[in-house]
């Protein structure tokens, strides 16, 4: 588990050994992934799935959020973040609570 630089104010944001690995490759940087915990705690958060399970879309370096990528994060309001998994999102597909 490594945990990312944190900025002044921001809770403590985890990442584990995959999604380290996955945003490495997709030039996910650290700045980013951050904006998306931040834009959780001002409360908009993109999918609640419940048990403290959220979905955040993070964009695509030089491109939005619908072409980007959907993060599965840990979540605990004003305590901690865990970023555990990452996917591209492609056209068409959707997520459900029993994928």
């Amino acid at each position: 588990m490594t945990m990312l630089q944190r900025f002044a104010g921001q809770i403590p944001i985890f990442k584990n050994k995959p999604f380290t690995r996955f945003a490495r490759k997709a030039g996910l940087d650290d700045p980013t992934l951050c904006e998306a915990i931040a834009n959780a705690e001002r409360g908009l958060i993109d999918a609640d799935l419940g048990g403290g399970v959220i979905k955040q879309r993070i964009a695509r370096p030089g491109e939005g959020k619908s072409g980007g990528f959907r993060a599965m994060i840990l979540y605990r309001r004003t305590t901690r973040a865990v970023l555990f998994t990452v996917s591209r999102k492609m056209k068409g597909q959707t997520l459900r609570k029993t994928s």
